[in-house]
């Protein structure tokens, strides 16, 4: 399973795979993704997360 797309709608973000099902939803803005990846904004840090959704790391922005 990759992540085929990433979309902010509104105040969450929405992660698809490649076959576009929905996979997972964050609060936050949306600063880009991979086919592994994605990466929110929230407040004053970035989260990574994969794609099942576990975050995989965080930093200050």
């Amino acid at each position: 399973m990759a992540i085929g797309m990433a979309q902010q709608k509104g105040t969450n973000v929405y992660v698809y795979d490649e076959n576009n099902r929905q996979l997972w939803t964050r609060w936050g803005e949306l600063q880009g993704y991979t086919s592994s990846t994605v990466t929110i904004k929230n407040g004053n840090q970035l989260y990574m997360y994969d794609e099942r959704g576990t975050q995989k790391g965080s930093r200050a922005c």
